[in-house]
């Protein structure tokens, strides 16, 4: 399969190394250090003790490759909506897409019985494509959904580091299982991953981000790792408060929750002092995945008329303490 992927942070980078590392011939979208990085060194994949270089073709302009069979994006959210029109080179009439990205993707309300309910324009979240870029890049057709369950990070540009888990979802946006959910599941596995097809993968997609939109950012809110996050009563009855209304609004898209937000926390005690994703780039001074994870839920709810006081304070807040440090534009 030809396949490239666009971004080689973090999970990028992961999926990348290890494609290649199986074999598969791997391009790569990259640009500044990262890209200089894998140029003269390759790709390095730390795992299991041990570092090994992959071999991946990286280029900076999409132009230089022409149509794949697997496109996967690996982008932070709010990087997608400028970059995603420079990726039409890459896309033929039988390219899959396949983001592999946290929260809400642009296409989360295209299904027949949401189009029922909203009016066109409703379906569209300008949180996450405020001018429609997105959706008229990367054909929704063409689109398969992703939920990563896995931990890795990027200690320099151009090398990644896995951390723990080795689940990749994969399904079609709406509709069972199908034979091209099976063929990209099956390439992942060949590199080791623990690649399921999902015969719901929007109900997925809400579960991962029903656990995290609230860990993340109060996380980057308060600075502290999980652990202490959790130990605070007032702290973690918010968001359980704040899980709870997310859970409500999962129910009306089809996306039921079946567990508890206590006892997602007490899973996410087993991991410890860790850090989320969200802390570690606000301490970089990286812009922040404020939309995707928290913004997207309140435009959802607003849109549906449902009240979630508990998620709009901790956008509200979230986007404000973004705002003051740089890490996310100052809109309304």
């Amino acid at each position: 399969m030809k396949i490239t992927v666009v971004g080689l942070g973090a999970v990028g980078g992961l999926i990348a190394a290890r494609l290649a590392l199986a074999g598969h011939a791997v391009n790569a979208i990259a640009r500044g250090a990262t890209l200089s990085a894998v140029r003269a060194n390759g790709l390095r994949l730390r795992m299991g003790g041990r570092e090994q270089t992959a071999v991946v073709s990286a280029v900076e302009d999409a132009g230089l490759l022409g149509p794949q069979e697997l496109l996967v994006v690996a982008l932070k959210g709010q990087a997608l909506p400028a970059l995603a029109p420079t990726l039409r080179p890459l896309i033929g009439e039988h390219t899959l897409v396949m983001p592999a990205m946290n929260g809400v993707p642009w296409w989360f309300l295209q299904t027949p019985a949401l189009r029922q309910r909203l009016s066109p324009d409703q379906l569209q979240l300008a949180s996450i494509d405020p001018k429609g870029a997105v959706a008229a890049a990367l054909p929704m057709a063409q689109v398969l959904g992703c939920v990563v369950h896995l931990t890795c990070s990027q200690p320099e540009p151009g090398v990644v580091a896995h951390g723990f888990g080795e689940r990749l979802i994969v399904g079609e946006p709406v509709g069972p299982i199908s034979e091209r959910v099976q063929r990209v599941a099956q390439v992942l596995a060949s590199a080791g991953f623990q690649a399921e097809p999902s015969a719901d993968v929007r109900r997925d997609i809400w579960f991962k981000l029903w656990g995290n939109m609230t860990m993340n950012p109060v996380s980057a809110l308060t600075g502290a790792t999980a652990d202490r996050i959790l130990d605070d009563p007032l702290v973690s009855g918010f968001m359980l408060r704040t899980m709870a209304e997310a859970a409500a609004l999962g129910a009306q898209l089809g996306c039921p929750i079946q567990q508890t937000g206590e006892q997602r926390h007490a899973i996410a005690r087993q991991l410890g002092a860790f850090k989320t994703s969200m802390l570690q780039d606000s301490e970089a001074g990286r812009s922040l995945e404020i939309d995707a994870i928290i913004g997207a839920v309140h435009e959802i709810s607003t849109k549906l008329g449902l009240a979630t006081p508990h998620i709009d304070a901790l956008f509200g807040l979230s986007r404000l303490m973004a705002q003051t440090r740089g890490l996310y534009p100052l809109k309304l």
